[in-house]
């Protein structure tokens, strides 16, 4: 579980993400998504007007974060391995207003940056299974959860199926060029019992809760798409 850095002074700081960055970055990931595939976007309208969010995103393809960008409603600051902050990616993704995160430690800086894109009253995008995988919401990290709890954001789940489709691609590891990737935004709900703690027993039974509700929205999903993956 992250460790909380520094009460409520976290939320009072100013976020390092620039919303005016993450305006450009939807900006972005709508041309790409209209220029290079087809997405088909389900259940937008789900995602809050207003207020904190967070948007807990299945991942199994480098173009998910990208592809729920341009189809959000609402600019998103999407918290992204540091790995991928390599050269001139680095400070390009800075500049569309994304948060760097060392996921092998408590990481300070991107703790307090997503707190306060949140305390803020903006769109958090998170990879909940922390890694590209199966995309299934098999298995969660504590971080989604602290931070559901931590803020009291409600959490929208969404399912990117499609973009692993392997016929037709022109190149390796990208879905094919005009291929349909199909975007699921589930209802927003509340990951925390209302309680208001954050001990880790409250934390690990909110992953719990967010476990169960991010699987059935991704069963739902499928069943609605007709895609597995």
């Amino acid at each position: 579980m992250p460790r909380d850095p520094g009460g409520g002074e976290a939320e009072r700081q100013v976020s390092g993400a620039s919303p005016r960055g993450a305006a450009i970055g939807r900006g972005i990931g709508i041309g790409l998504m209209r220029t290079l595939w087809r997405p088909r976007v389900l259940g937008a309208w789900r995602v809050p007007a207003s207020g904190p969010v967070i948007l807990a995103v299945n991942h199994s393809h480098n173009i998910d974060g990208p592809m729920v960008m341009g189809s959000a409603p609402r600019p998103v600051h999407f918290l992204i391995k540091k790995e991928a902050f390599t050269g001139p990616l680095d400070p390009f993704l800075r500049s569309i207003g994304q948060l760097k995160v060392d996921r092998a430690v408590a990481d300070r800086a991107a703790i307090t940056g997503a707190l306060g894109v949140l305390a803020a009253g903006g769109v958090l995008g998170i990879f909940p299974e922390g890694t590209r995988g199966d995309g299934d919401f098999a298995s969660l990290r504590s971080g989604l959860a602290y931070f559901a709890v931590r803020s009291g954001a409600p959490v929208v789940p969404v399912a990117v199926l499609g973009s692993t489709e392997r016929r037709g691609r022109l190149i390796r590891g990208l879905p094919p060029l005009r291929g349909r990737v199909d975007l699921v935004f589930g209802d927003a709900f509340e990951a925390g019992d209302g309680s208001g703690r954050r001990t880790r027993k409250a934390l690990d039974e909110a992953t719990v809760r967010l476990q169960e509700r991010l699987s059935a929205h991704l069963e739902n999903a499928r069943r609605l798409t007709g895609r597995q993956a």
